[in-house]
């Protein structure tokens, strides 16, 4: 399992306080602001794309990221492969699943997941390594436990219907990374417990 530091509005000293203590992988969720801290870090930090990305940031984002845990629809997919195609990149990509149908949410429906599946394992450029997912808010993070299952169980289908590895679960945050490790996550997004509160930041 790996913690990813989420550095979503935290300048870049508080950043480099982190990595004094020994964390070297981190996450943004707006392309614009690690287009500006990135540069200013050390350049041996790994870096993960957490947040919502629009088609119009993705030849700015392409180059910063190592991995892209929210790729939440074969129109996405397809922009990312096309520019990959263009510039000679082969990103790494975790498909984004909104396991439980909230409409406030980005993310693939389960059963469309499975649909476009074919179309998306289809793309030359995209490394497809698993599955991400954000459950509802909820006071107890035993409320979380149901949807990390399903999201388990969805990639467990995947792998043996259509005959692919993906060894990747971004599930968990500050609240309920517990559970989510119980439940067999391999990555979880942690910022508020490392960090503190995030200020307050216009968006892109």
């Amino acid at each position: 399992m790996e913690l990813v530091a989420i550095t979503k509005t935290h300048p870049p000293e508080k950043v480099r306080e982190a990595v004094e203590a020994g964390q070297i992988l981190f996450g943004e969720s707006r392309v614009q602001e690690a287009r500006v801290k990135i540069p200013e870090l050390p350049s041996n930090l790994h870096w993960h794309f957490v947040g919502h990305l629009q088609k119009n940031k993705v030849r700015h984002a392409l180059p910063l990221f190592e991995l892209f845990h929210s790729v939440d629809s074969l129109a996405l997919a397809q922009e990312m492969d096309r520019i990959a195609a263009d510039e000679g990149m082969r990103p790494r990509v975790l498909l984004e699943v909104n396991v439980a149908g909230e409409g406030s949410k980005f993310g693939f429906a389960p059963n469309n997941l499975r649909d476009q599946m074919e179309a998306l394992l289809a793309l030359q450029r995209l490394s497809i390594l698993g599955l991400m997912s954000i459950p509802p808010l909820a006071d107890k993070a035993e409320a979380s436990r149901r949807y990390f299952l399903q999201l388990r169980e969805l990639r467990d289908r995947l792998q043996t219907e259509f005959h692919v590895d993906l060894p990747q679960l971004s599930m968990g945050m500050t609240n309920d990374y517990s559970v989510a490790v119980e439940e067999g996550a391999t990555l979880v997004r942690v910022g508020t417990a490392i960090f503190g509160e995030r200020s307050k930041i216009k968006k892109d």
